[in-house]
């Protein structure tokens, strides 16, 4: 079996991009995007139709209501691709915004099941500040079901699941990324800070009997990817399915409900100054954090200014 094969034994394989054609090559359970992936997606010539359509059709409303239906238009092509479901991000901007995300997330939501899709096909994204941690929890008691992403640390993992979110995408690829550039090492294997980061995750939740889902995200290479084999979810990107798909090398399963229960680890408790002050703490995340919005923040930009000069 491939390497990829092997992994789907283990982990639900989810693909991270916008574009449809990697989703028929490769079969995964469920896809995410977020406006950089959107951005590329419609920058190419064989989703210019469907950009143009959506813009057509709602040309009298608001550029904000027309990306919110761009995404919509997005997440229906893909759900007709996959059996599982599909994350639709709110705008970065909102990032610090709790009752502005709430309200972008229910008119997602609103927007699926005008188009007949069940809100369980779909994960509302969230970036993990404390705002839009509070916001998840208002979510999801509304029955909508969140995946806060750009998350770097522990703290942040733990404000989750004590919020109850259905899922978390910490980014490894990232942590790793801030490692290699402070220390100047390569780091590979068990030793990667991205990995140690989401196996910490991990054994915390199956620990003390979290339901929220841990999803590994943002790689950089297929060791990475290998080394969480067990994580309840992992979402890569085409190119790197696609050297899975390849190579028959062994995947053995690295993280496990009693790896877990065995290891020692302190429950940690958290209200918002703890959590501020340990967020704070670790300049890691605390960088990254900030970088991910911003980043996340000028690609939405850059949409608005794409759907504008077609109206």
């Amino acid at each position: 079996m491939s390497q990829l094969e092997q992994l789907k034994q283990y982990t639900t394989i989810v693909a991270d991009t916008g574009d449809f054609q990697a989703m028929k090559a490769f079969a995964p359970q469920d896809a995410t995007t977020n406006p950089s992936l959107i951005l590329k997606a419609v920058q190419k010539a064989e989703y210019k139709p469907l950009l143009e359509s959506v813009v057509k059709a709602h040309a009298g409303k608001s550029t904000d209501a027309i990306i919110d239906r761009l995404l919509i238009a997005f997440g229906l092509e893909i759900l007709k691709l996959i059996p599982g479901r599909v994350s639709t991000e709110t705008d970065a901007r909102l990032s610090f915004d709790t009752e502005g995300t709430v309200a972008k997330g229910r008119e997602l939501i609103r927007l699926y099941e005008e188009a007949g899709i069940a809100r369980e096909r779909v994960l509302i994204k969230i970036a993990s500040t404390w705002e839009g941690i509070r916001a998840a929890e208002i979510l999801e008691k509304d029955g909508i079901r969140c995946n806060l992403t750009l998350l770097f640390s522990l703290p942040q993992a733990i404000a989750c699941a004590e919020a109850r979110v259905q899922l978390i995408s910490p980014f490894v690829g990232r942590i790793y990324d801030w490692y290699k550039k402070s220390t100047g090492q390569e780091y590979t294997g068990s030793d990667d800070p991205g990995v140690q980061s989401v196996k910490a995750v991990y054994n915390y939740y199956r620990k003390f009997g979290y339901a929220t889902e841990v999803m590994g995200a943002s790689f950089r290479n297929t060791s990475q990817i290998v080394e969480l084999a067990g994580c309840d979810l992992l979402t890569i990107s085409p190119d790197l399915l696609q050297k899975l798909a390849d190579s028959d090398a062994p995947v053995e399963r690295k993280l496990s409900k009693q790896a877990a229960d065995a290891a020692d680890i302190e429950r940690i408790s958290l209200d918002e100054k703890a959590f501020r002050l340990a967020l704070n703490a670790d300049a890691m995340a605390t960088e990254k954090l900030a970088e991910g919005i911003r980043q996340f923040a000028a690609d939405a930009v850059k949409l608005e200014q794409i759907v504008d000069a077609l109206r």
